[in-house]
C-alpha cells in the first residue's frame, strides 16, 4: 500500500500571491440583506478580514508552517500530507490527530505544539489541503480509517497509537478504535459517538432523545451549507475556487457558529481562533483549490453510514459546548472502557483549535494512565 515518504515545504509562489491579492482589491461586496437570517457572518466582518488579507505577510505565516516538520506519503492511491513533531523524549506515546471541515490541519498545531513530550502526527485527509484526493473509488470512512492506520503503522512504524478526531473525522477515530483495537492505545474524543439514523429511532432514553430531536430541530436552519455541499458540490466549489472573498466567508462563517462564542458578534470568534488563524484557513484552501474534493464526505457520504461497533480501547470523552448535552449513556454504550467523561468549560465544535492548551492538559493525563 505505501510506496515512499518525502519532505515537505509549504511554498506558495510570487505569481499566485499577486493574483490573489488582485482578485481581493476587486472585491464586490454586498450589504447585509433585509431580514437576512442570523448566521456567522456578517457585510462588516467580511470586509475586515478581506481588508486584513489584502495587507496581510503571508510569508511569516508560511515560515511558521514550515517550522512544522512536513511530510508527502504514498498511501492507496493518495499523496497524504502531514506533520510529524517528534518527542525527544524516549519512548513517546504517539497520537494521531485528524480534523473536519472547514478547517485544516493548521487550525490543530498550536494544540501540538503543547505536547512536546509526545509525538504527535496532524494529518491532512486526502483531498484536503496539500494531500490529493483519492484518485478512484468512493472517500468512505471506513476508507479514511484504513489510510489513517496506515499512516500510523505501516508509515511511521508505531505500533501502538492514541487517536482523535474532529468533525467529519469523529466516525472516522472510532472506526479506527473498533477496527484495530490491537494497535490502539486509546481514544479522545470532543464529538462523541453518534448512534445511526435507524439507531437513534429505536432510542427509548428521553435524555437521549431529547438530545437528537434538539439536533434535529437546529439542522434546518443550521444544515444549509451541508445540503448544498451534498447535492451541488461543484456548482459552488466553482464559484468558491474563484472569488477570494466568497471562499473566505464561506469558511470563516462556520468557524463563527460552531465556535464557543456569543452569537450575533462575529468579531467575538478571535477570541478563540485568532484572525491570522482565520486567515490561514482561507489561504491553504484558496492556493491548494481543495474546496472542490474537501465536499467529498458529504456528497459520497450523503447516503446513511455503516454503523460503527462498540470499541474497547480505552477512551475520555469530554463534550465541546456546541454539543454540550450530550447523553453520557450513550458514550458509555459505545466507549466500553470509558476512564473519563467530562463536559468542557469552554471550547466549542473546534475544541483543540480553540483551547488547545486545555486539551492538551486533559490528553496527557489520560495518556498518563495508560500502560
Amino acid at each position: 500500500m505505501v510506496t515512499r515518504v518525502q519532505p515537505f515545504e509549504v511554498h506558495v509562489s510570487d505569481d499566485v500571491l499577486d493574483d490573489l491579492r488582485e482578485r481581493l482589491a476587486r472585491t464586490r461586496f454586498l450589504p447585509d440583506s433585509p431580514r437576512t437570517p442570523a448566521s456567522g457572518m456578517n457585510a462588516a466582518y467580511l470586509r475586515e478580514l478581506v481588508d486584513s488579507w489584502l495587507g496581510w505577510d503571508w510569508r511569516a505565516r508560511e515560515a511558521w508552517l514550515n517550522s512544522h516538520p512536513q511530510f508527502i506519503a504514498e498511501i492507496d492511491d493518495a499523496d497524504v500530507h502531514f506533520v510529524h513533531l517528534r518527542s525527544s523524549q524516549p519512548h513517546a506515546p504517539a497520537l494521531l490527530v485528524m480534523h473536519g471541515w472547514p478547517h485544516t490541519f493548521a487550525l490543530q498545531l498550536d494544540f501540538a505544539d503543547q505536547l512536546p513530550d509526545f509525538d504527535v502526527v496532524v494529518a491532512s485527509l486526502p483531498g484536503f489541503a496539500f494531500s490529493s484526493p483519492y484518485a478512484a473509488g468512493p472517500m468512505t470512512e471506513r476508507r479514511l480509517a484504513a489510510t489513517m492506520h496506515a499512516l500510523m503503522t505501516d508509515v511511521l512504524g508505531y505500533e501502538r497509537y492514541v487517536t482523535y478526531g474532529e468533525d467529519v473525522t469523529a466516525n472516522v477515530s472510532d472506526l479506527i478504535a473498533a477496527r484495530y483495537p490491537e494497535h490502539v492505545a486509546g481514544i479522545v474524543a470532543t464529538h462523541a459517538h453518534f448512534p445511526t439514523g435507524d439507531e437513534r429511532e429505536t432510542l427509548t432514553d428521553a435524555a437521549e432523545r431529547a438530545f437528537f430531536d434538539d439536533l434535529a430541530a437546529r439542522h434546518g436552519p443550521d444544515g444549509g451549507y451541508g445540503h448544498i455541499q451534498a447535492t451541488r458540490p461543484d456548482l459552488l466549489a466553482a464559484a468558491l475556487n474563484d472569488s477570494p472573498a466568497g471562499l473566505l466567508a464561506w469558511l470563516a462563517e462556520k468557524l463563527v457558529g460552531w465556535s464557543d462564542t456569543p452569537p450575533g458578534d462575529p468579531a467575538a470568534v478571535e477570541r478563540r481562533i485568532s484572525r491570522d488563524r482565520i486567515l490561514t484557513e482561507a489561504m491553504i484552501y484558496w492556493v491548494t483549490q481543495s474546496i472542490g474534493s474537501s465536499f467529498r464526505p458529504y456528497y459520497e457520504g450523503a447516503d446513511q453510514p455503516d454503523p460503527i461497533p462498540p470499541t474497547s480501547a480505552p477512551a475520555a470523552v469530554y463534550i465541546q459546548r456546541h454539543e454540550g448535552t450530550y447523553p453520557e449513556s450513550i458514550a458509555r454504550r459505545h466507549y466500553l472502557d470509558l476512564r473519563e467523561f467530562d463536559r468542557l468549560d469552554e471550547g466549542g465544535h473546534f475544541a483543540i483549535g480553540e483551547v488547545p492548551a486545555e486539551l492538551a492538559r486533559r490528553v496527557r493525563a489520560f495518556v498518563a494512565t495508560l500502560s
